[in-house]
């Protein structure tokens, strides 16, 4: 199975979209959107940022996870990551958004759901 980027609805409405590996892990949650339209343009964003270090930033929660997030080139947040056990697991899935995201297809989950 190829990477892919899955939009999907929430229960509020908004669109959201998440970027799954080969092997079907999440590898990174995008923000809440008003509009289908918003979440595919946030989908190029992400491609766009993914190829660019500069726009992930590493951080670690207050909780000592270390996790990650990919900025626009406005700074607006795109997409985070899940919580990492270590900053290597964390580092790996960096590797894997910036591999994964620039040719990723798009699976819209929404279609056909009003």
């Amino acid at each position: 199975m190829a990477a892919k980027f899955v939009i999907s609805k929430s229960s509020n409405g908004k669109f959201y979209f998440v970027l799954k590996a080969g092997n079907g892990e999440t590898i990174l949650q995008s923000q809440m959107y008003a509009a289908l339209a918003d979440a595919k343009a946030g989908i190029e964003s992400a491609r766009a940022a993914a190829a660019a270090d500069e726009r992930i930033q590493r951080l670690e929660s207050k909780k000592g996870e270390p996790y990650f997030t990919l900025t626009a080139t406005n700074g607006q947040t795109v997409g985070q990551s899940e919580m990492y056990s270590s900053a290597r697991a964390r580092d790996n899935g960096i590797e894997s958004v910036k591999k994964n995201a620039p040719g990723a297809a798009i699976e819209d989950a929404t279609a056909g759901k009003g």
